[in-house]
């Protein structure tokens, strides 16, 4: 007989469960955009689950643009394209501390040696590239616009390390990368203009030091970044909790 291989199954966690039985209900169009979800405490009695599972596929939700949190009122459907729906629960479930913390850990091993090393050997065009994305990031008019050019700018800055092992790192966490861009972007636009305006600052910083070739000013540029963008998330994350 053959030897055969087998996919692992992983576990299901109990939130993706959730998550995925409120998906199904948008899908249906039982739940539609602009509907009211039930209180976290009724929709934990009628799941018969526990509270901390209800926030975490809330936060999921909210993650793939599916929900809206209103402080205060309570969490509503958003307007969504049809093709978010076809996204697999688990790519978005990123939303836990402890894989936000530990995603932010690889970044910045990765990103502040990255940067460094393309203030030192930056082509002329990869520099274009970095500040093309930069600009983009600029002008983006909509939440996805901007997080797409905020991951363009980071992987460009990747690119023009020339290392080719570290643009492969990077690739492999990208699509977390990518989520908690979005995340970090909208709490940051329902904050305050002048918050959003301090992201696109710390960017523009990065890139100048880049163009400058100052590596160690780069480094703790994007050391800084990478702070500023887990404080969000943290403090983000905490009062989801309460």
């Amino acid at each position: 007989m053959s030897h055969v291989n087998y996919k692992r199954i992983k576990p299901r966690k109990i939130y993706e469960e959730i998550a995925e039985a409120l998906m199904d209900m948008i899908k249906s169009g039982e739940l539609k955009p602009g509907d009211k979800l039930a209180s976290v405490q009724q929709l934990a009695e009628n799941f018969q689950v526990g509270r901390s599972a209800v926030r975490e596929a809330l936060s999921a939700l909210r993650a793939m643009g599916l929900v809206e949190m209103h402080q205060g009122e309570g969490t509503y459907i958003r307007e969504f394209e049809s093709n978010m729906l076809t996204l697999p629960v688990y790519t978005a479930m990123l939303m836990k501390k402890t894989d936000v913390k530990n995603l932010l850990e690889v970044r910045r091993i990765l990103e502040v040696g990255a940067v460094s090393a393309a203030a030192e050997r930056r082509t002329v065009e990869q520099l274009a590239e970095i500040e093309s994305a930069l600009e983009q990031m600029k002008k983006a008019s909509d939440e996805e616009l901007g997080e797409e050019a905020d991951f363009q700018f980071h992987m460009a800055i990747a690119k023009a390390s020339q290392n080719d092992l570290l643009i492969s790192l990077m690739n492999n966490v990208s699509e977390m990368m990518v989520t908690t861009m979005r995340e970090t972007r909208r709490i940051w636009l329902y904050s305050t203009e002048k918050a959003l305006g301090r992201l696109t600052l710390e960017h523009q910083s990065i890139y100048e030091s880049i163009r400058d070739q100052d590596g160690p000013s780069a480094q703790q540029l994007m050391l800084d970044h990478l702070h500023s963008v887990e404080e969000v998330l943290m403090k983000y994350m905490n009062e989801m909790e309460e």
